[in-house]
């Protein structure tokens, strides 16, 4: 901080253990990066009681860790979770230099981002519903060349993109409406519902991503969907509806469950 860096260090001992008290696993590190985020021990205050009232660290911070990349959040904002850099690994592998890549759902637009820093030269879109997560996502993608659109699904994404999409990665919302009230609080209470909620099994919006999919692609395009372990088949089966051959990617270091469909 600005005016007290001393101080702030000889206040990090009770800062942890506040932090520790209220049920933050790693109280140590949050506790070095609210102090360098604070530029005065009053700001150090206020960051501190909002992480302590439940509040996301990410978006405490204003970024989050993602993909090698600090992501822009806001309050309010869906925070991008670490077992989705699977998607970001996959769908990098496929990506060639021109490839168009359409992130679907995209909140802060980190899949996005995160795919054009490891595939340079991709021509890089994003859509989401959230006016908020869109600023965000800007921030996030236009650095990349990117452009970032307010609406539905496919809606707002511009015509001249119909049949051209070389990877379209997905993060629909998949959580089951009657799952949300067993999520921890941080999710619950401090990001959207509509960036949760994916209807009574939770495939709802995946099931209208899938279902015109296949419109968008150009051919041998790829859709990558983040899903669960137990969701998985079930999004296989809507994407097989959507015209589209389809296969499920997973990874025990990141507990993470990719559907990747590919059009024929």
């Amino acid at each position: 901080m600005t005016d007290a860096p001393a101080a702030a260090a000889e206040r990090r001992p009770d800062l942890v253990g506040r932090l520790r008290a209220a049920g933050c696993v790693f109280a140590e590190d949050e506790a070095l990066l609210l102090v360098a985020a604070a530029r005065t021990a009053g700001e150090l205050d206020a960051l501190v009681a909002r992480r302590i009232s439940g509040v996301p660290l990410e978006q405490v911070l204003g970024w989050a860790e993602f993909g090698g990349l600090r992501i822009a959040t806001a309050p309010g904002v869906f925070v991008p979770r670490r077992r989705t850099e699977h998607v970001v690994a996959l769908a990098a592998a496929v990506a060639r230099p021109g490839a168009v890549v359409l992130d679907l759902c995209c909140g802060t637009g980190a899949i996005g981002a995160a795919v054009a820093a490891r595939a340079a030269g991709i021509e890089l879109h994003a859509a989401d519903i959230d006016p908020v997560a869109v600023v965000c996502a800007r921030q996030n993608v236009e650095p990349f060349g990117g452009a970032v659109y307010l609406g539905d699904l496919f809606e707002p994404v511009p015509v001249a993109l119909r049949g051209r999409v070389d990877i379209l990665v997905v993060n629909a919302p998949y959580v089951p409406t009657a799952s949300i009230a067993l999520m921890p609080p941080e999710a619950r209470l401090h990001e959207p519902r509509a960036a949760l909620d994916g209807g009574p099994d939770g495939l709802d919006v995946q099931r209208r991503v899938l279902a015109t999919a296949g419109e968008w692609l150009a051919p041998g395009g790829h859709v990558l969907v983040e899903t669960s372990a137990q969701q998985a088949r079930r999004t296989v089966e809507a994407a097989a509806r959507g015209g589209l051959d389809a296969r499920i990617e997973t990874s025990g270091h990141l507990g993470a469950t990719v559907v990747v469909a590919r059009s024929r």
